[in-house]
């Protein structure tokens, strides 16, 4: 390992990059502003080797700056003023899907993604991005995502696109020929755009029969404009178990996107807004396991704000999966049976981030009919990644062809707790022509408690 640091070393000290006038409030080495990484996650790190064989972008490449222990001692030889904050330095960090599965191999529980997220955050204001990058970031991060009411007109006009013909006339007419090849794939699986749950249900939607406890969830944002199907049944399966489910109408994006890409502050207003908002629930479900582990990991943000950090904690303390709820509260078994051979896809950021594994698998299991296959290398990820799949397409579609290889081939339908992953995977299965259906967990139990209702009316 001592020849590997020093060729790091080597490699990431050239191409120093100057940069802006830095903060003189907090400096922690060659970390030159506000909000560092905390380098008590990277204290318990002996560089053992356990996290490389989990790591996706070390099983691709077996460069040692492409696994968890090298990405970890850059961070650290930077807090100690070995090496810049360069472009050398940037490429790995941002390299990185942010999986946590070396989290979950770490015998030492050492908090690589929290490593990397801080990590980002000191690289995007040392080396701010310029060109079409900077155009999309702006944009898209800072001028879409934190407002809902611009990603429902988004949604909006892609249902306008998906209905009136146009998708029709422009696949048909070869236009979507120039783009890159790794969007034409996605735009050929763009789910039925719905509209969204919010402004359509009430903000409070009642329990069936007497309410056991009222929760709240995370309506999420592209989640309520692609997968709104997923949002309408999440809340079906939650009033039929007995809850009373709340919309709060002032929750807003999660803020993951963003602090994936280094944008933390606008990662901080967009937690600020959902604290807020969800102040009055003592319990916040989630759908989507990336949203999920965002909102879990509140305090990470706030750990230098004495202010928030309290708030942050109370907050985080109640988010919580929509499977785990489910299993923990002693959800109904179904009657009615689905008759289908499934397999489970492991979310990075359920799996590895929120420990949700056997919850789900056992919500499938219980459904009459459905019989679970298993998937080889389940938690593996498949390469979507937050948006990894759009910054590095090479690497994300690698990760999708050993997915796709690894569903079993006598499996009808595909299972999964995050939406990120249901694109990515259901754009493998039409890439190599499979016919395998991708769904979201809660779907299935929805489908087999609609079935069961319409056996008691008929």
């Amino acid at each position: 390992m001592a020849d590997n640091k020093g060729r790091l070393v080597d490699l990431l000290s050239k191409d120093n990059v100057e940069s802006g006038a830095p903060c003189e409030r907090k400096r922690l080495g060659n970390y030159l502003w506000d909000d560092p990484p905390d380098e008590n996650k990277w204290a318990d790190c002996v560089h053992c080797g356990m996290c490389l064989e989990a790591c996706p972008t070390y099983q691709e490449t077996g460069e040692e700056q492409q696994s968890p222990r090298g990405r970890v001692y850059l961070i650290k030889a930077v807090a100690e003023g070995k090496i810049d904050v360069n472009d050398a330095f940037a490429k790995p960090v941002f390299d990185c899907l942010d999986c946590r599965a070396c989290e979950t191999a770490c015998p030492a529980d050492v908090q690589v993604g929290g490593l990397i997220e801080e990590a980002r955050g000191q690289i995007r204001q040392a080396l701010p991005l310029t060109g079409f990058a900077g155009v999309f970031s702006r944009t898209v991060l800072r001028g879409i995502f934190p407002h809902q009411n611009r990603i429902n007109t988004l949604g909006g006009l892609m249902r306008f696109y998906q209905k009136s013909g146009m998708q029709q006339l422009a696949r048909k007419s070869g236009v979507l020929r120039i783009m890159p090849t790794h969007l034409k794939d996605m735009e050929a699986i763009l789910p039925e755009v719905g509209k969204p749950v919010q402004g359509r249900f009430p903000d409070v939607v009642p329990a069936e029969g007497i309410p056991k406890q009222r929760v709240a969830i995370l309506t999420g944002c592209i989640m309520d404009v692609m997968f709104s199907d997923v949002n309408e049944a999440t809340i079906r399966v939650l009033t039929h178990n007995g809850f009373e489910v709340g919309l709060p109408k002032r929750q807003g994006c999660c803020g993951a996107l963003h602090v994936h890409a280094g944008e933390r502050e606008t990662g901080k207003k967009l937690a600020k807004q959902n604290i807020e908002a969800f102040k009055e629930y003592d319990k916040v479900l989630v759908n989507a396991a990336g949203c999920g582990c965002a909102l879990q990991e509140y305090p990470e943000l706030f750990k230098d704000d004495p202010d928030m950090l309290p708030l942050a904690e109370a907050f985080s303390s109640k988010v919580e999966d929509v499977s785990k709820f489910l299993y923990d509260n002693d959800f109904k078994r179904p009657t009615a049976e689905l008759k289908t051979k499934i397999t489970y896809h492991d979310a990075c950021h359920l799996a590895h981030g929120q420990g949700v594994r056997f919850e789900p698998r056992h919500i499938l299991s219980e459904i009459p009919g459905v019989e679970m296959v298993d998937l080889p290398d389940a938690d593996r990820c498949c390469g979507s990644a937050g948006i990894y799949n759009l910054t590095h397409p090479e690497m994300a579609g690698k990760l999708l062809d050993r997915k796709i290889d690894d569903i079993p081939e006598q499996v009808e339908m595909v299972s999964m707790g995050n939406p990120g992953c249901m694109l990515q995977i259901a754009m493998g299965v039409t890439k190599y022509g499979r016919s395998e259906k991708v769904v979201h967990t809660v779907q299935l139990l929805d489908w087999a408690y609609e079935k069961e209702k319409s056996a008691t009316t008929s």
